[in-house]
């Protein structure tokens, strides 16, 4: 089957709707998930111009010479073809199973694909579309073009995203643990508000607008997957195939501002008070976050944070508390403002 994982982009005149029926069960076993390689997906669309929105300038220009270097080098250009502006092959990106998804585990699927079914993946997304010549073409032909492909999504993962990822992974999280402490204390329709402009929760069915056509698509019981994503910003994808896990993925909180601006360094001020990695951790706790997820966002060590964090609480300045399996760290009031006066 094609996976159908349609972005939505606001831009869109036509407003249709997509609609989500979801029952209690599939309500109940509803869940978040990170898939690292539908992150490439977007970020390999994003230097490819398949996306409409493309990178912040550094970041363009810091990945720009390794894509074109791996295009010359391996058969990126294979995987490229297998990308159409607003779907995929199933194979090249499969579902993940929940938060705590790697890289290896999602191209483990990709090798077990049998041919036969990656063939009929490969023919069903290029019709329409322009033929691949040179490398590409060869590639698609083979025999082995399911280890061609998942050697080359390995490479491509390892030089253009993993520097990058624990950051990003960490940003994917927060969100996912945010929406979650909010859908144990307040429900479905809180845990959702803000997720996309075009997303609303009403009575049992999730709409999104400016979808390429209206349907009504009632979500299995194995429930929906939620997945926030660093490059489907500023979209939104669905996928309502029920051969695969239904799936919303919705642009995780704080990347706008990643994207938009360079992150705010801490106030001078704030450093001299409390020292620069204080300073830098209370400026972070702006949402609340776990000490593994801070140490990936700041690139410091676990203990180190956790270190920090016991001082900024005997302090005063921060607290924690429980959301289900995690603990977070957050403001207290008097670091809110202690943070804002800095400013």
């Amino acid at each position: 089957m094609q996976r159908r994982v349609e972005r939505f982009v606001q831009q869109r005149k036509v407003v249709n709707v997509l609609r989500f029926t979801i029952g209690v069960e599939a309500l109940a076993r509803t869940r978040f998930a990170i898939s690292p390689l539908f992150e490439l997906d977007g970020l390999l669309r994003k230097l490819s111009g398949r996306s409409p929105q493309r990178l912040p300038r550094a970041w363009h220009a810091r990945l720009l010479p390794v894509y074109q270097r791996l295009r010359r080098q391996t058969a990126l250009d294979a995987v490229l073809a297998l990308q159409t502006r607003t779907h995929g092959a199933d194979f090249i990106a499969p579902p993940p199973e929940d938060l705590s998804q790697t890289i290896e585990a999602d191209l483990a699927q990709v090798r077990a694909t049998r041919l036969d079914d990656a063939r009929a993946q490969i023919s069903h997304t290029l019709q329409g579309e322009p033929a691949p010549g040179g490398r590409a073409a060869w590639v698609l032909q083979g025999d082995d073009v399911v280890e061609q492909i998942a050697g080359t999504l390995h490479r491509a993962w390892f030089e253009l995203l993993a520097p990058d990822w624990p950051q990003l992974r960490a940003i994917c999280e927060r969100d996912a643990v945010h929406r979650a402490g909010q859908l144990g204390r307040l429900g479905w329709a809180e845990a959702l508000r803000g997720l996309h402009a075009d997303l609303r929760w009403r009575d049992g069915v999730m709409e999104i607008a400016r979808a390429s056509q209206d349907i009504t698509v009632t979500v299995a019981e194995q429930g929906l997957l939620l997945v926030p994503s660093v490059f489907i910003w500023p979209s939104l994808g669905a996928q309502t195939d029920v051969a695969w896990p239904q799936s919303v993925i919705y642009p995780a909180r704080g990347i706008a501002g990643l994207w938009e601006t360079p992150l705010a360094p801490e106030p001078a001020a704030l450093t001299d008070l409390i020292g620069r990695t204080r300073a830098q951790l209370l400026v972070a706790l702006a949402e609340p976050a776990s000490t593994t997820q801070l140490a990936r966002s700041l690139r410091l060590s676990t203990g180190a944070v956790g270190d920090h964090l016991a001082v900024l609480r005997r302090a005063g300045l921060a607290d924690r508390a429980r959301s289900g399996r995690s603990v977070l760290y957050h403001r207290t009031p008097l670091g809110d403002a202690i943070t804002e006066l800095a400013r």
